[in-house]
């Protein structure tokens, strides 16, 4: 059976690829779980400093759910092993940072997945939306929050009408980074990802904390910010930036 996520190590840059080009990367079970375990072994090993998301093909990112599984009864649960590294992802908890690489449209669970994501780099004949809606459904995987990360109206545009939007208005409204020709889209992804990886890793996992959680919660981001302030302005890594710095030389980070 082909295996539904492909993982590919590209130095310090871990790449998951969705596999089901055939059904246009639909998430079952079996990838969910796999998309969970994948992020909790890049979380616990100390050479992977970034990961890219992508998928199979240039049709489709992700659909969303598996409608036709789910139609059928299948259940949609990844089980303990893969469920807690994947909500991690989709909430943007995770500890690494993480690349969206759109080679395609993303909707309903898609979408989810890319909002998990800092940062995505689209195809320019991508679409994206939530037509969950006119399933019977809503978007309960993380798109009812979608308005913290583009204007309240289009959010609400996007969540209540179910219709997709085009790559370029997803850019100017904030919902993707940049938009490349879909050939462009994995290489761009990846130079993002290796400047990312160039940083510090306790500076990276500590700034993406603090803004996130500043969009949630400012109260809880400035007592967080104390909190990490002391733990990474005292690291061997902080030392090795400013002696790095004195000596014109690329730091060499340790992670700690």
């Amino acid at each position: 059976m082909t295996d539904e996520l492909v993982r590919e190590r590209r130095g310090p840059i871990l790449v998951l690829r969705l596999n089901r080009p055939e059904a246009r990367n639909a998430l079952t079970a079996r990838l969910l779980s796999g998309i969970g375990t994948a992020v909790l072994e890049a979380e616990s090993d100390p050479e992977v400093r970034v990961i890219v998301l992508t998928g199979t093909g240039d049709r489709a990112f992700c659909a969303g759910m598996d409608l036709r599984s789910f139609a059928d009864g299948e259940s949609m649960d990844p089980g303990d092993s893969g469920r807690a590294g994947y909500q991690r992802l989709v909430e943007g908890k995770t500890t690494l940072p993480v690349v969206g690489a759109a080679n395609g449209t993303a909707i309903g669970g898609g979408l989810e997945l890319l909002l998990g994501c800092d940062m995505t780099v689209a195809s320019a004949q991508a679409r994206f939306g939530f037509p969950e809606v006119k399933r019977g459904l809503f978007p309960a995987g993380g798109g009812t929050f979608v308005g913290s990360r583009i204007p309240l109206a289009v959010a609400l545009e996007m969540v209540l009408t179910g219709d997709l939007i085009d790559a370029a208005r997803a850019q100017q409204v904030g919902l993707v980074n940049t938009v490349v020709a879909p050939e462009e889209v994995l290489a761009t992804a990846l130079a993002l990802a290796e400047r990312i990886s160039e940083n510090a890793p306790l500076g990276l996992a500590a700034a993406k904390e603090l803004v996130r959680l500043g969009v949630r919660d400012a109260a809880q981001a400035t007592s967080r910010l104390s909190e990490l302030q002391s733990t990474v302005f005292t690291s061997d890594d902080a030392k090795e930036g400013a002696m790095a710095f004195v000596e014109k030389r690329r730091p060499v980070w340790k992670g700690r």
